[in-house]
């Protein structure tokens, strides 16, 4: 008698069964993706930002106070990105655009009578003292008033290196840079971070070599980060 040769599954046959992830297990995958993506991404501007956080904690807190000369603005203050600014020749100019180096300031009216030409003298020569640091410093003077520079200080300090000769109004520099108690605006030299912090004020009638030995310590407390020249 012939008969069909198909057998039946052997009973101890595994069964072969298709699992299929749920909308909601689905779900919950691609949110735990999402947060591991966060904090990655909060892991990495931690880890680029830490160079600078670590070159302020050297100056600012670990760093006794006693041991500047000048006043160290705490907390420092961001420049206005409305302060009005100008060329000589009457051109507006950003504030963003002095951001990426150390600035050194000096404020003073066009005429320049009394201590500024003493002021900007000396802020040419600190900048020649820091040797091959001065590439990551240039100089400032904030003109507050219209009065017109003469023409051979101007052709001078217009020769000289990383110059920057600005015109703003007297009344929106106070509300950001401002004199120690009782003094005059015009009487410190004033240094701003290459984040646009003013952040140090040097004393009325300022020493040269006292001066420099915070700017040293200034210019290598941030050296981990800092890099000399603007973004082209």
């Amino acid at each position: 008698m012939s008969g069909s040769n198909s057998l039946p599954p052997a009973a101890d046959a595994p069964l072969e069964l298709s699992v299929h992830a749920t909308p909601a297990a689905a779900g919950l995958l691609a949110a735990e993706r999402t947060r591991r993506g966060r904090w990655m991404m909060v892991f990495v501007v931690l880890l680029c930002a830490l160079p600078v956080i670590a070159s302020y904690l050297a100056f600012y807190v670990f760093q006794p106070r006693g041991q500047a000369y000048g006043e160290l603005i705490v907390p420092a203050r961001e420049l206005p990105a409305t302060l009005p600014l100008r060329s000589l020749d009457g051109a507006a100019v950003a504030p963003a655009s002095l951001r990426h180096q150390w600035l050194m300031v000096v404020v003073d009216g066009g005429s320049c009578v009394g201590d500024c030409e003493e002021h900007l003298f000396m802020q040419r020569q600190l900048r020649e003292m820091l040797g091959r640091e001065r590439e990551r410093v240039d100089k400032l003077w904030l003109v507050v008033d219209d009065a017109t520079l003469r023409a051979d200080l101007r052709a001078s300090l217009e020769a000289t290196p990383a110059m920057h000769i600005l015109r703003t109004d007297r009344d929106a520099l106070a509300a950001w840079l401002q004199p120690a108690p009782g003094q005059s605006m015009t009487g410190h030299l004033y240094l701003v971070d290459p984040m646009g912090r003013w952040m140090w004020r040097s004393p009325q009638r300022p020493e040269p070599q006292r001066v420099k030995r915070d700017l040293d310590k200034l210019l290598r407390a941030a050296a981990s980060w800092d890099k000399p020249g603007r973004p082209q």
